[in-house]
């Protein structure tokens, strides 16, 4: 549950962040839709401007990976909930 609430931590930070305006500089893709012309919270999901059902797939299939594959609950062998180095 450490992972979910670190993962929670960032989401509402990153809302906070782009709620105030500050997004990434550059294009979002080879169009040269930039990061600002699409809007903040679900209207980024849902509604005219929002993100291409394709980007959004590879967003979901990425965080699977992520939550499958990379961030596991025991790292290097020890026993889930143990968590070395953490404090």
């Amino acid at each position: 549950e450490v992972k979910h609430g670190r993962v929670c931590q960032l989401a509402f930070l990153g809302q906070i962040v782009t709620r105030n305006g500050v997004h990434l500089s550059g294009d979002i893709d080879y169009s040269g839709h930039s990061f600002e012309s699409y809007p903040n919270g679900l209207a980024a999901v849902f509604g005219d401007s929002a993100i291409p059902q394709a980007g959004a797939l590879q967003i979901f299939a990425f965080v699977g990976f992520l939550e499958l594959f990379v961030m596991k609950d025991s790292a290097n062998g020890a026993e889930p909930g143990d968590f070395p180095g953490d404090f």
